[in-house]
């Protein structure tokens, strides 16, 4: 500490404090106190020289991590050390050696798991992708990486206002794209919820101040009707003697915000915008029968929605969640959640697998659940052959995905995720079924392989020696371990016809007089655009390579010389991305400033996949082959594009400009009435000047939907054609589609 200033030590020591404090129960020996304060020291004199973008010391940062790491997830001494140094390796001299000589080898292998790989990559690749692929591939040795991991991002989310704009797009791009799934996944609720939230109040900021500001504006509303809602439970589970609290929970902004755009209602619209949580102060061994007795309480004085009866206290969640959820009717009209748990369900909804070891009971339960899951994440590592956005789609696949409940023949329970097929099940069986899978009987009726299982179905695999995976398979299956089994087969068959395809090239290499090595193989992939020779002496045995060319690149002594022509073809592995937007320079663009003032000349096109218009949020996305795209920052594509190839999107934003005109869709609906139509073309054509490319209109037993579009000049004008479509009589609702 002897190399910061006065005022950064009084900052560091009180971090440094408040986190032995939060670490207290976790501290069990002075051995435990010593070591995490050997890391802290280490760490400190490390990272001496660094500051983050705010401004503090950045020793803070580790020791912010290493407190969420302790206080709010759970961990112990190793995890709090670790955090403490997560960073040194990557940011500092200090070397993975140096870690396992002074600390020792399992903190060298989380520091390891923790620290980025480094290098550049081509367009073709990314290096969040392989980070991301890096970070799971630690799982199955040791999930305190992933725990620290999330833990690091909290922090950098928390502070994330001292960054750029487009590093705050790409970080919470990131976030949603995998970090939230995976705390999901792990049962770490408040981490998921609190980064979900984060995460859309830096991509949608106005989308969150305004539910904010509702759910600030309704808080004595809500507090009130709670109030009134949960009196007359309290007097009945008085007189059963259970100890309990009762509080009330409002959905986050990011669960809100979802239902608004999936459901396409207001605010104002949404009847569970609240949940009551009852929790009891019960025996392990009188858990179950609390809470059941509690639920028909419940019922005894609101009306239950049959169909919303949520029981994973029998049948826990494969994260470890348990708690008995049901949606009753309030006497004012307004559906509401009731979650009903224990003390111990309550802090392993909260704090997930993290908490699972306090309690012996349920130790071997969530074990049993982990190591399942962990067993399909080995199966996805020991797949080395697979593509790396390949691998986090397919580990990314199950991460939210909503579980059904199904049975083997012999009585099995057996968890899937929701839209899971027969196919799916087979493979969840055994990876030989699932190849050999020709058919299924569901509840003992003959099924496809594509057919879509529900909870309580009863599956019985039908198999057959001649049968073999299909490439069409991967259209239908939603599950990781079906998808790598399939493609990992689908790779075998692959490699036994490249091996008719190496020998017919072998014989043309005989033929002219050229020598079989590596290096000619290579120089012969380069000259066909070919990245694996697998691939290429796939296509060969297909007959789709015209191996005629080899004869122009024949030089001396048998070998292969292939070199580009200068023009040819741009560059595609290039260590700078500026390099590459350099060549796509064009048609002075007039709409657009792209990066920095030296790149404002650079063609582009907009993107048809969210159409952006002036006025919206927007970033470039440097293609491979089509140059430089235009989204906007809320497009569909936008989380997984900052996500996997940050390094590939450009800032970007709108000249201000009313002399073009840009296509929108408009999606309305509203109650079917006379004059209607005449009203809604007036208004666009003769009031607002605005050309119509299409409108139509589907009406049904007096309710109609349409959709308009239009070209319209930015967002100003846009939002002008909404609001006053909005005051058309019988129009209900209005809503830009893209």
């Amino acid at each position: 500490m002897k190399d910061y200033s006065e005022s950064d030590k009084k900052i560091i020591l009180k971090a440094y404090r408040g986190l032995l404090r939060a670490s207290k129960k976790f501290r069990t020996t002075p051995e435990d106190t010593a070591y995490i304060r050997k890391a802290f020291n280490y760490s400190a004199d490390a990272h001496k020289s660094m500051r983050r973008k705010s401004g503090e010391p950045y020793i803070t940062h580790p020791i912010a991590v290493a407190r969420i790491c302790t206080e709010e997830i759970g961990l112990g001494a190793t995890s709090i050390a670790c955090a403490l140094l997560h960073d040194t390796v990557e940011d500092t001299d200090v070397t993975l050696e140096d870690i396992e000589t002074i600390f020792g080898r399992r903190e060298k292998r989380i520091i390891d798991g923790l620290t980025k790989i480094s290098g550049a990559f081509d367009l073709t690749t990314s290096d969040q992708a392989e980070n991301f692929r890096k970070m799971i591939l630690t799982l199955p040795d040791d999930v305190r990486v992933i725990f620290i991991k999330l833990a690091d991002r909290l922090h950098n989310m928390r502070t994330l206002g001292s960054m750029r704009k487009d590093k705050q797009l790409k970080i919470a791009s990131e976030t949603l794209f995998l970090y939230a799934p995976l705390a999901h996944r792990l049962g770490l609720n408040a981490v998921k919820t609190e980064l979900e939230d984060l995460a859309l109040k830096f991509k949608e900021p106005e989308a969150y101040e305004e539910i904010s500001i509702k759910l600030r504006k309704s808080q004595e509303i809500r507090a009130r009707f709670i109030s009134q809602f949960i009196s007359p439970l309290k007097k009945e589970l008085d007189k059963t003697g259970l100890e309990y609290t009762i509080k009330g929970r409002p959905k986050s902004v990011y669960s809100i915000y979802n239902k608004i755009k999936k459901k396409k209602v207001t605010f104002e619209e949404i009847y569970d915008l609240f949940a009551v949580r009852i929790i009891l102060h019960s025996k392990p061994e009188d858990e179950k029968t609390d809470c059941w007795r509690v639920y028909s309480i419940i019922t005894d004085f609101y009306r239950p929605n049959p169909d919303r009866l949520r029981d994973w206290i029998t049948s826990p969640r494969s994260n470890g969640y348990e708690s008995l959820h049901t949606t009753v009717m309030s006497p004012t009209g307004k559906w509401v959640e009731v979650q009903v748990r224990t003390e111990r369900m309550d802090e392993i909804a909260e704090k997930g697998m993290a908490a699972h070891w306090k309690y012996k009971d349920s130790k071997k339960k969530l074990e049993n659940k982990f190591d399942s899951w962990i067993n399909k994440i080995r199966d996805l590592v020991e797949n080395n052959e697979t593509d790396t956005l390949d691998f986090i789609d397919d580990f990314k696949l199950n991460l939210y995905a909503e579980e059904i409940y199904v049975f083997t023949p012999n009585g099995e329970l057996r968890t899937l995720p929701k839209d899971s097929t027969a196919l799916d099940f087979a493979f969840e069986i055994h990876g030989d079924i699932g190849r050999k899978c020709i058919g299924a009987k569901v509840n003992h009726k003959l099924v496809p392989l594509s057919y879509n299982l529900t909870s309580g179905d009863q599956v019985e695999i039908i198999t057959s020696n001649k049968q073999s995976p299909k490439e069409a398979w991967l259209d239908f299956v939603v599950t990781s371990k079906a998808r790598t089994n399939i493609k990992q087969s689908l790779k075998e068959e692959q490699k036994q016809i490249s091996e008719m395809g190496k020998e017919t090239l072998k014989r043309k290499f005989s033929a002219l007089k050229v020598n079989y090595t590596d290096k000619n193989v290579s120089e012969l992939l380069k000259m066909y655009e070919f990245k694996t020779q697998l691939d290429f002496n796939f296509q060969i045995a297909k007959g789709k390579i015209d191996l005629s060319k080899i004869k122009n690149i024949v030089v001396k002594g048998g070998n292969l010389k292939f070199e580009k022509t200068k023009g040819k073809e741009k560059e595609r592995k290039m260590t700078e991305v500026r390099e590459i937007i350099s060549s796509f320079g064009g048609k002075s663009s007039e709409s657009i400033i792209l990066g920095d003032d030296s790149l404002k000349q650079v063609d582009y096109t907009i993107s048809r996949c969210c159409s952006p218009i002036p006025g919206d949020e927007v970033f470039g996305f440097l293609t491979i082959n089509e140059g430089i795209k235009i989204h906007r920052t809320n497009c569909p594509n936008a989380v997984q594009l900052m996500s996997n190839y940050a390094y590939r999107v450009l800032k970007a934003k709108w000249k201000s400009q009313t002399d073009k005109e840009f296509s929108v869709g408009v999606e309305f609906t509203g109650i079917d009435g006379m004059g209607i139509l005449h009203s809604l073309t007036s208004l666009v054509t003769s009031s607002l000047n605005i050309n119509i490319k299409s409108l139509n209109i589907d009406s049904d037993d007096g309710y109609f939907k349409g959709e308009l579009k239009a070209l319209v000049h930015d967002t100003v004008h846009l939002e002008d054609l909404m609001r006053k479509m909005e005051g058309i009589e019988g129009i209900k609702t209005v809503e830009r589609v893209y």
